[in-house]
């Protein structure tokens, strides 16, 4: 019994050996292979003025990056394919099916698609350049921002324009480029507001038709405890398969900005 034990506790300290062998090997070589940065973050006082601009500036650059959803949200074609997509599902009545994650992607993917050529004359016109070092970064952000303005002044109904310049006490614009961004941008949002409520509102008919028809002849029957929503959703689901409704709705979503 002694001899069993000793025997395991030789093998046991032989194994330990080689293993903490092993591993500093593996460590020494990944140490000398791949060095691990020292990172070190403190606050000193600045000794210029650049100093100071340049820390406004990273300040200034955090803060935007933390708006960036709201920005991608606000000032481009986001608000109304989100909405319509959102109106598409309530009507068909699946609930949760696509999920969120999906519809979210897609209504991404699909300002990506609308917003192309505006980000391309932004990229053009305003980052090249200020990237060269042939633009200022004041001018860069006037010029690149000239391009997403015109982009909200097509889609912008009067009414709502005339709402909010008559909020601010400004006088009548003579054209586009005297109405100030911080007008543009809510008159933008609130007419893309009535767009996508106008296509979500189109989107609901027919399945409101279909429901009617299906809650009619229910009680025609004599099944009124039966929920007309079991016995609906197959037909609607039938019916947005047929008609190919995903291809029409993004289809009248691009068409709706053209």
């Amino acid at each position: 019994m002694k001899k069993h034990f000793l025997r395991v506790l030789i093998i046991f300290s032989v194994s330990t050996a080689i293993i903490l062998g092993i591993g500093t090997i593996v460590q020494a070589a990944t140490a000398s292979t791949f060095p691990v940065p020292q990172i070190q973050v403190g606050v000193n006082p600045a000794q210029s003025p650049n100093e100071v601009a340049q820390s406004l500036q990273i300040l200034l650059l955090l803060t935007v990056i933390t708006l960036a959803p709201a920005i991608l949200i606000m000032m481009t074609s986001f608000i109304r394919i989100i909405i319509v997509l959102s109106f598409t599902r309530t009507a068909i009545g699946t609930n949760q099916m696509p999920p969120n994650q999906v519809m979210v992607g897609l209504a991404l993917f699909l300002t990506l698609f609308v917003m192309w050529p505006t980000w391309t004359k932004v990229n053009d016109t305003a980052l090249q350049p200020y990237l060269q070092g042939r633009m200022t970064q004041e001018a860069a952000f006037a010029k690149g921002m000239e391009p997403i303005r015109q982009f909200m002044y097509k889609q912008t109904r009067t009414k709502d324009l005339k709402l909010f310049i008559g909020a601010a006490r400004l006088k009548r614009p003579e054209k586009m480029q005297d109405i100030p961004t911080q007008v543009l941008i809510p008159a933008f949002v609130v007419s893309e507001l009535k767009t996508a409520f106008t296509i979500g509102f189109m989107i609901f008919i027919p399945f409101l038709v279909i429901d009617m028809i299906v809650a009619s002849t229910l009680m025609s029957m004599g099944m009124m405890m039966l929920p007309p929503i079991m016995i609906s959703l197959p037909f609607k689901i039938l019916l947005f398969v047929m008609v190919d409704g995903w291809h029409l709705v993004v289809r009248s979503l691009i068409l709706s900005f053209s």
